[in-house]
Parts: C-alpha cells; sequence; structure tokens
C-alpha cells in the first residue's frame, strides 16, 4: 500500500518533456494526488528568478511536496518511491534489487539522455545536435535491452520499478527522434506492460520523425 501526501504535490512540467513526464508517471503510477504546473519553456519561464529559485539549474521537472522542493527527474523519482512507497515496490530495498534499479537510472542519464532523447531533440525542438550519432547511440541502448527484456518483464526484474519509469518516456518516444523500434520485439513489449499498468499516463505525442 502506498501511504498518501498530507496535501497534492505540486509538478512543475512542460507537457512534451521527457523528463517531466518521467515524474508525472510515477505520480499517476503510486496513486498520489498532485496538481500540474505548466513551466513554458518558450517563454523562458525556467529562467526567471522565481522559478531558479525552486530549481537554479532551471530546468522541469520540479516537485513541491508541502514545501520539500525536490528537482532532477531521477531524485524525484527516488524521493517519491522512498517516501511514499513503504512496501518498497517501486525501489526495492534489497542492495542487489536496489543496484539493478540504479543501473537504469544512470542509464537514463547516459545513454537514454544521449541517444533517444536527443535525437528526439533535434525533431521537436530544432536542437542544434549530431542527429546521427545520436540515433547510433540509440539503437546501441535498444540492443543491450533487447536480449534483456526477452528475459524479464521489466528491466531490473520481473516487476515494475522506477528504472522503468526513468527509461519509459524517451523510449517510447523514439520514433519521433527517428529511431525505428520495429527491429526490437522485447523492447516493445515492455512498453506495452508499461503502458497496460494502472494509472499509466501517455507522453504526448508529436508527429515528427517516424511518427510523422
Amino acid at each position: 500500500m502506498t501511504s498518501t501526501p498530507t496535501a497534492p504535490i505540486t509538478l512543475y512540467h512542460f507537457a512534451l518533456s521527457g523528463h517531466a513526464h518521467r515524474a508525472q508517471l510515477a505520480l499517476s503510477l503510486m496513486g498520489l494526488p498532485h496538481r500540474l504546473v505548466a513551466v513554458d519553456l518558450k517563454r523562458g519561464e525556467h529562467k526567471r528568478p522565481e522559478f531558479l529559485r525552486l530549481n537554479p539549474f532551471g530546468q522541469v521537472p520540479v516537485i513541491d511536496d508541502a514545501g520539500t522542493v525536490v528537482h532532477d527527474s531521477n531524485a524525484i523519482l527516488v524521493y517519491l518511491a522512498t517516501r511514499y512507497d513503504p512496501a518498497r515496490r517501486w525501489l526495492p530495498a534489497a542492495p542487489e534489487a536496489q543496484a539493478a534499479v540504479q543501473v537504469w537510472l544512470s542509464a537514463a542519464a547516459g545513454p537514454i539522455a544521449f541517444g533517444p532523447a536527443a535525437a528526439r531533440l533535434v525533431t521537436v525542438f530544432g536542437a542544434q545536435l549530431d542527429a546521427d550519432g545520436a540515433i547510433n547511440r540509440a539503437h546501441q541502448l535498444l540492443a543491450v535491452m533487447e536480449p534483456l527484456l526477452a528475459t524479464r518483464s521489466f528491466l531490473a526484474g520481473q516487476a515494475p520499478t522506477i528504472a522503468d519509469i526513468a527509461g519509459y518516456s524517451y523510449i517510447a518516444a523514439a520514433p519521433e527522434g527517428n529511431v525505428d523500434l520495429a527491429p526490437y520485439a522485447a523492447v516493445r513489449a515492455w512498453l506495452q506492460r508499461i503502458e497496460a499498468l494502472p494509472g499509466f499516463v501517455p507522453l504526448p505525442k508529436t508527429a515528427v520523425g517516424l511518427a510523422a
């Protein structure tokens, strides 16, 4: 059973941000009451003094949990799982299981960020990045994920954890960055398993790349 915050958690987000979607997905999957506050990145709201007081890095997502402010998507996942999941479903207590989750939190900040997330930045936001390099890195990552997910239901084992929440958004949206998921049947089945979880909320789609 998941414990409940004393008041709805505020999530400062941008709808098309995969990082922000991780936080929203965690809140929803864990059944935590929350409210969304949109931050207009195009107008530079994330660089204004009032937002920088929440996150000096000037990035979404940020949560405010009754005065406890947490930024960075992975830090938010760890905070929510540690504070509001006493059964330790989303972040297991056993050291080996925690390490298995941490591998994919690190991957979210590494190969996922510089692979499928970067490729999507080019097509969705017009970022001046090496698209071919990002696509190649995405396929290198998917080549690691595919055999792993052929032997287990979720990234860190047979049950979903915050590892899957950290990985889902940008892998699901990879086709928007011209990363073809067709060769990766096990990865696509994993995405479907996450999408079937109670409380799942999708990342809004953009009709670009292979998703056009």
